[in-house]
């Protein structure tokens, strides 16, 4: 998988012909995220466009619910043809072993391939003191960051959604070919915006992340195509180095 490949650009736009003219300002970006704004506002029509433009999708709505109510979430959006879905790992494993079987049910029935179901650890917005002082959880955020991904493993999925923080520690303790989807990645020439823990593109590849997720630094750019350029190159010289 090269460079490009492995970062996703977010839809954070909330119309489709908003979506449409950034996937045509971009044409070399072949994973796009779709998240709650873009989805709400379009429903399905931005998957068939982006299908119809033989697009990668990561549909990134974070499901969280009852175990029925998440397998068939999970099941409708495998027969659209996605590529990557995020649940809460919150929900519990009952949740999580029934959204991967929603994911291959509704894949085999549509004769598409299964997609990636990756559970969110922790919110990327959640600094280390939010996680203790207002959702009272008791384990340090590295610590709750591995519970959770060590949960979605054991549930059978194939990934989590992880910062780039986590990503070194979390490889340590699974697979190779498990997947650690990294949003909260920004540049050195990039702002923060309201990410709490972030890390260099570079930088999280090299602690193990298999996907990038990069917004602003390259959608609110002067230049989309050419920060989207500019970051691959850096990846691929600090990966060769």
């Amino acid at each position: 998988m090269t460079v490009d490949e492995r970062i996703i650009v977010p839809l954070d736009v909330p119309s489709l012909s908003a979506a449409l003219a950034l996937v045509d300002q971009l044409p070399q970006v072949s994973f796009w995220k779709v998240g709650l704004e873009l989805f709400v506002s379009t429903g399905p029509a931005i998957v068939q466009e982006l299908k119809a433009r033989q697009k990668r999708i990561f549909l990134d709505l974070k499901f969280h619910d009852i175990p029925n109510t998440m397998a068939g979430a999970c099941r409708m959006a495998a027969a659209q043809g996605i590529d990557l879905i995020t649940i809460h790992g919150a929900a519990g494993k009952t949740a999580l072993m029934e959204a991967q079987a929603g994911v291959i049910a509704g894949a085999a029935g549509v004769g598409v391939p299964t997609p990636m179901v990756v559970a969110v650890t922790v919110l990327t917005s959640i600094a280390p003191q939010a996680l203790s002082l207002e959702l009272k959880i008791p384990l340090d955020l590295p610590d709750y960051a591995l519970q959770m991904a060590l949960l979605a493993k054991d549930s059978g999925l194939a990934g989590v959604v992880c910062s780039p923080q986590e990503a070194g520690q979390l490889r340590r303790f699974l697979p190779a070919d498990f997947v650690l989807v990294c949003p909260g990645v920004r540049p050195t020439w990039a702002n923060a915006n309201d990410q709490q823990r972030t890390m260099t593109p570079a930088q999280a590849l090299q602690a193990g992340a298999t996907y990038l997720v990069i917004g602003r630094p390259i959608t609110a750019a002067p230049e989309p195509a050419a920060a989207f350029d500019r970051i691959c190159a850096e990846c691929s010289t600090a990966l060769s180095s």
